[in-house]
C-alpha cells in the first residue's frame, strides 16, 4: 500500500519525475518472434497524407444554448523543452467584452483546449488547473511528420464560482525537444461562456445540486459548511502504465523471468482517507493512452477517456462534523499494490448556507469493513494463469443542522473486480479478461422530504491479448488486440423532478507492429467505436470506424431509436 497527501506543488514536483522514455510501447515479455505476422509487418508501410492529420475522441457534444458564445483566449504557448520546468500560467481575466458575467451565471461554460504538432514525440499527460484546481486531465496526440491537430472541449460549468474574479490559470506538460523527439505542442486554451437569453433571470436551482459555492485544491484550510464532496483526479504512469496486465511479483521472482514486466499484481484501489480512515474508493477505469500498446490503434480515433481522464467524486458531507470540530485534520489518498508512479490530486467542492452563522453536524453511521483480493494462480514453467477477485462496500451517514432544517446526507459505494490473466505457448502469449463494477449512491433529505437522490451504476469490461517477440537487429514485432468498454447507467430525483441517463461506450482495436530505435518503423491497425447516450433531455449515437490514419465510416445520430 503506497500512502501519500498530496499539495498542488507536491503534484508538480512528482510530475517531473516522469521517466520521458517509459511505458509509451508495452514489452510484455522477452519472446520469440511469431511467423505469421513477419509478413504483414513488412509490407503494410505507414502512408503519410499531404495534410495535417485531426485526431479525436469520439464523446457526445456539450449541449449549449442557440447563441453566441461569449469567449476568451486566456493561454497561448508553445511546449518545447518543458520536462522538469515549473508549469506555465498566464491570469484568467473575466472578459469585459462579456458584460452578462457580473449580471448572471452562465447558463454553460466550455474550456477548449487546440493543439498542433508536427514531427516526432511520446504521448504526454498535462493537467490544466485554474487557481490551483484541477479542471483538466489529458494526454497529448502523439504527432506525425505531417502534422497533427487536435481540440478538446470540456463542460467546465460545475467550477462556475472560479470565473467571476481573476485567476492564475497554469498548464503543466513535460515534453522533451531534441535530435530525435522533435515534436512542439503548439497549444491555445480558451473558455467559452453561453448564456441563454430566453430567459430574464437566472433559473432556480435547488441549492445541493447547483454549482458549489466555494472549489477549494484539497491543500488548502477548508472553511466547510453546510456540504462537501471531493473530487479526485488521477493518473497512472511508468512501470503502472499498465496495471491491469502485472502479474504479482512471486511470480517474477519464482520462473526467473527479466525484462520489462511489471510485478505486484493487477488489482488497483485508490483510497480516499480522512485522517488515516478510508472514507472512499476508487477502482478507476482502464484509460489507454495514446503511446498504449500499439500507437496506430488511436490515429485518428483516440482511446476512450485519453484526452479527457475520468474524475471521481466522493462524498464527505456525512464527516463534515469532524472536519469543522476546529481540530487539524488531514486528507490522503493511497494506492494498493502500486508501482511508480500515480499523480493525484482532488477539489474540494463547499455549499455555504448564506442564512445560517453557525454549522452543526455530526456523524451518525459509517462502514468501510477491510477486504484483501484473492489470488488463485496455476503454473506450469512459463504457462498458466492468474485469477484476482475482490469486492468492497462503504457507507456513511451524517446530518447538518442548516436554515432549511436538520439536513441527513448518505453515501455507499459496492465495487466489485474481477481479472483474468492467462499466458500460453511458453510464455509467447498474454491474455487479460477484467471486469470493473463501480456503483454508488447518494441522497439528502430534510425530514422525509427528499431534497436530492443520485444512483450510479459503472460498468468497465477489458479484454487485451497480446504476443511480443525480440528480432535479430535489436527490433521488436508485436500484435494487440483489445476490446474496451465505459458503460454507465445515472438515476437521480431533485426538485425539478426524476432525470435518467444511459452511456453504452465501446472500443475494440487490432493491430499489427514493428518497433525500432524506440520508434514504430511499420505496421497497420484498425480501431472501431460505438457509443450511444439516451436521457430524458436528449440523445446522441455514434458508429465510427478508422485504419491506418483513415476512417473507413462515421455515422452519427441526435435520435433516440429503440435497441
Amino acid at each position: 500500500m503506497a500512502n501519500f497527501v498530496l499539495s498542488l506543488s507536491s503534484f508538480l514536483l512528482l510530475v517531473s519525475a516522469i521517466n520521458p522514455t517509459a511505458a509509451i510501447l508495452h514489452r510484455h515479455l522477452n519472446l520469440t518472434f511469431f511467423n505469421e505476422f513477419a509478413a504483414s509487418l513488412s509490407s503494410h508501410q505507414s502512408s503519410f497524407p499531404p495534410s495535417p492529420t485531426t485526431y479525436f475522441e469520439v464523446r457526445r457534444p456539450i449541449p449549449v444554448p442557440n447563441s453566441l458564445p461569449c469567449s476568451t483566449l486566456v493561454l497561448q504557448h508553445d511546449f518545447a523543452s518543458t520536462y522538469g520546468r515549473p508549469p506555465i500560467t498566464s491570469v484568467y481575466t473575466p472578459p469585459s467584452h462579456c458584460p452578462d458575467l457580473l449580471l448572471r451565471s452562465p447558463s454553460r461554460i466550455v474550456l477548449e483546449w487546440s493543439a498542433a504538432s508536427a514531427g516526432l514525440q511520446f504521448d504526454r499527460i498535462f493537467s490544466v488547473w485554474l487557481s490551483g484546481v484541477d479542471l483538466l486531465r489529458s494526454c497529448t496526440a502523439e504527432p506525425r511528420a505531417t502534422g497533427i491537430l487536435w481540440t478538446i472541449r470540456k463542460d467546465v460549468t460545475r467550477y462556475a464560482s472560479l470565473f467571476s474574479k481573476p485567476q492564475t490559470l497554469a498548464v503543466y506538460m513535460g515534453n522533451i525537444v531534441d535530435e530525435t523527439y522533435t515534436g512542439i505542442y503548439h497549444v491555445n486554451v480558451s473558455f467559452h461562456f453561453y448564456f441563454d437569453h430566453r430567459q430574464s433571470t437566472p433559473p432556480a436551482v435547488q441549492a445541493f445540486v447547483a454549482p458549489a459555492d466555494l472549489i477549494i485544491p484539497i491543500s488548502k484550510n477548508l472553511p466547510l459548511s453546510d456540504g462537501a464532496v471531493l473530487e479526485v483526479y488521477l493518473s497512472f504512469h511508468s512501470s503502472d502504465e499498465f496495471w491491469y496486465t502485472n502479474p504479482p511479483n512471486s511470480y517474477i521472482s519464482d520462473n526467473n523471468l527479466t525484462g520489462s514486466v511489471s510485478g505486484n499484481g493487477a488489482f488497483r484501489e485508490v483510497t480516499v482517507r480522512l485522517d488515516g480512515v478510508v472514507v472512499g474508493a476508487i477502482w478507476p477505469f482502464t484509460v489507454i493512452y495514446t503511446g498504449g500498446f500499439n500507437p496506430l490503434l488511436w490515429r485518428p480515433i483516440s482511446g476512450i477517456g485519453s484526452f479527457d481522464l475520468p474524475s471521481y467524486n466522493i462524498e464527505i458531507t456525512p464527516f463534515l462534523g469532524k472536519i469543522i470540530d476546529g481540530k487539524n485534520h488531514s486528507f490522503g489518498f493511497g494506492v494498493t499494490n502500486a508501482l511508480d508512479v500515480w499523480f493525484i490530486d482532488a477539489n474540494l467542492y463547499l455549499w455555504l448556507d448564506g442564512k445560517s452563522s453557525f454549522t452543526a453536524a455530526s456523524l451518525l453511521k459509517f462502514e468501510s469493513p477491510e477486504f484483501a483480493p484473492s489470488v488463485k494462480s496455476k503454473f506450469k514453467g512459463l504457462d498458466g494463469h492468474f485469477n484476482t477477485r475482490a469486492s468492497r462496500t462503504i457507507s456513511s451517514t451524517g446530518w447538518v443542522k442548516s436554515s432549511y432544517g436538520n439536513i441527513t446526507t448518505h453515501f455507499s459505494q459496492k465495487l466489485d473486480y474481477s481479472n483474468k490473466m492467462k499466458f500460453t505457448e511458453d510464455g509467447n502469449t498474454q491474455e487479460v479478461k477484467q471486469i470493473l463494477n463501480y456503483n454508488h449512491g447518494s441522497y439528502s433529505k430534510c425530514e422525509t422530504s427528499v431534497l436530492y437522490a443520485e444512483q450510479i451504476f459503472k460498468n468497465f469490461p477489458l479484454y487485451l491479448y497480446s504476443r511480443t517477440a525480440n528480432q535479430d537487429n535489436g527490433s521488436f514485432s508485436s500484435i494487440a488486440d483489445l476490446r474496451l468498454g465505459f458503460n454507465e447507467k445515472k438515476f437521480s430525483k431533485e426538485a425539478s423532478g426524476f432525470s435518467f441517463s444511459s452511456l453504452k461506450n465501446s472500443q475494440s482495436g487490432h493491430g499489427v507492429m514493428r518497433v525500432g530505435g524506440g520508434r514504430v518503423t511499420s505496421g497497420i491497425a484498425s480501431t472501431k467505436q460505438l457509443y450511444r447516450y439516451e436521457s430524458n433531455e436528449g440523445c446522441y449515437f455514434r458508429d465510427i470506424g478508422s485504419k491506418n490514419y483513415s476512417l473507413l465510416y462515421d455515422e452519427s445520430s441526435e435520435l433516440c431509436e429503440k435497441t
